[in-house]
């Protein structure tokens, strides 16, 4: 089943539901590779021309090559069958159906807490995001994040400089790097900490791409916290998918006149946690992580 899981996720015009329907059907998908392009629009409900290429790519995709190709690289697929498929991801309404990693998989079962923000931080941004993941390396927390510009690739390099672990959440395939300017850090995230994606390697960044990877930030997190974000941003979509998730969200304060506090704010006013430091985070996520063990 766990390599049927792989090849759907190469094949064109599939996505999270079309492999829902395929495991409604049949959980083990052992009629896959037979299956008629009539049986795969009936179970797919898709037009006749994505069926048929669909149906094309589950005969044609030389998924043992491509397997090989990935171990020769270091990368490793982990299905929501498998052991090793974190377990808070897999709590979570919509998790990925397979995982790519690169680096120290292990990374996935550590407790974790998501620093997410905007893009264009000011110097108080960047102040606050310094000052949070310091204290939460020193107390063993890996922080995830998703690789962007601002306080996503700052919130992996104060990680990293201060010897914690980091998580990398692409929204794209390992060999389409978004954004080009943090390759160097993907990298080392890579050799020395875990960069991931329900993405395959080959899949070139989408607009699309990004709210879906916001989920698995959320997801494989105890808590998220926001440092500057817009309101209907990327940053404010990744705490409303922690808050669906049943996760702790925290909220750095901001000015009122700055455009970058409006979502961070919007989020105290509706229920986020302020958090003047780093104990305002630990604190709270303590009794999570203690209930989740006791369960």
């Amino acid at each position: 089943m766990r390599e049927k899981l792989i090849l759907l996720s190469h094949c064109r015009r599939v996505g999270w539901k079309s492999i829902l329907k395929l495991l409604q059907y049949d959980s083990s998908l052992s009629f896959l590779r037979e299956a008629s392009p009539a049986l795969l629009q009936t179970i797919l409900q898709l037009p006749s021309s994505s069926t048929e290429i669909v149906y094309k790519d589950l005969q044609t995709i030389p998924i043992q090559d491509i397997l090989k190709k990935y171990s020769a690289q270091n990368i490793r697929c982990i299905t929501i069958t498998d052991p090793e498929y974190p377990a808070l991801l897999k709590n979570i309404y919509d998790p990925p159906w397979v995982l790519y990693a690169k680096g120290d998989h292990r990374l996935l079962n550590n407790k974790s807490v998501s620093i997410v923000g905007t893009r264009t931080p000011t110097s108080y941004g960047i102040k606050a995001t310094k000052v949070l993941c310091k204290p939460l390396v020193e107390e063993g927390w890996t922080v995830v994040s998703g690789l962007a510009k601002g306080v996503d690739a700052l919130a992996h390099k104060e990680t990293i400089l201060h010897g914690g672990k980091t998580v990398a959440v692409l929204g794209s395939g390992f060999y389409n790097i978004y954004p080009k300017e943090n390759c160097y850090l993907a990298s080392d995230i890579a050799n020395n900490h875990l960069l991931l994606s329900e993405y395959n390697p080959f899949i070139k960044p989408h607009r699309a791409h990004f709210p879906l990877r916001n989920r698995i930030i959320s997801g494989l997190s105890f808590g998220t916290i926001v440092i500057q974000a817009k309101e209907r941003s990327g940053s404010f979509i990744t705490a409303d998918q922690a808050l669906s998730q049943g996760r702790e969200v925290f909220a750095v304060p901001g000015s009122i006149f700055e455009e970058c506090s409006k979502g961070t704010n919007k989020l105290i006013q509706l229920g986020a946690k302020l958090v003047c430091n780093a104990k305002d985070v630990t604190s709270e996520i303590h009794f999570q992580v203690k209930n989740e063990q006791e369960v």
